[in-house]
């Protein structure tokens, strides 16, 4: 039996978790007002490493979420995991899905978050 999509609501408070939690440790080396973009390029790397090799973020883990490819049900590998953060960065694309939950970020790198 395959895994049910993961729910808007677990996959937004992953997303604030992991987001909170980027901009803790973008705190630690600046002020973020200082360096906007500090948050973010954490964001993308955590995302890229932690998709790429065990296809959970802390948030994700936390919220009991995966995100995996749709194809194999394995981590998805760092290059697909980077554009998939990349393309994520400006928001409104997560919340464009389609009938199966998939977001527009989903589609483009073959990846599907479910409930673990």
């Amino acid at each position: 039996m395959e895994p049910a999509p993961a729910s808007l609501a677990r996959r937004f408070g992953a997303l604030l978790i992991d987001w909170i939690s980027c901009l803790l440790i973008a705190g630690v080396f600046a002020k973020p007002t200082d360096e906007p973009w500090l948050a973010p390029g954490i964001f993308v790397v955590v995302y890229t490493l932690f998709l790429g090799f065990f296809g959970q973020t802390l948030g994700m883990r936390l919220m009991r979420i995966r995100c995996v490819s749709l194809h194999t049900g394995g981590p998805l590998g760092v290059p697909r995991a980077l554009l998939r953060s990349l393309i994520m960065l400006p928001l409104i694309t997560t919340l464009i899905m389609d009938q199966n939950q998939r977001g527009l970020h989903d589609r483009a790198v073959g990846s599907v978050v479910q409930a673990v």
